[in-house]
């Protein structure tokens, strides 16, 4: 997968983005598990990416559902055995 983010908020700490090689929309924010820092990939529709482009407070409303756990199966690669942490 090849991520490329559209826009980044780093006040916020998430971006919004285009995976290249599938063309699917995504939001995401740096997680830590205590050994490696990364990223957690959730994926959006087109309508969503754009009103998120448009709106970047009501994709932070999402990010936020999205660190408590409660839009896991949004995830475009499953976290392994040690989940990280929102950093």
């Amino acid at each position: 997968m090849k991520f490329k983010d559209t826009l980044v908020l780093r006040d916020e700490r998430f971006s919004i983005g285009i995976e290249l090689e599938s063309g699917r929309r995504y939001v995401s924010f740096p997680v830590s598990n205590g050994v490696v820092d990364y990223e957690e990939y959730y994926e959006v529709d087109s309508e969503e990416y754009e009103r998120f482009l448009i709106n970047p407070g009501e994709a932070a409303g999402f990010v936020d559902e999205c660190r408590r756990h409660t839009r896991d199966d949004l995830l475009m690669m499953k976290p392994g055995k040690n989940r990280g942490i929102p950093i």
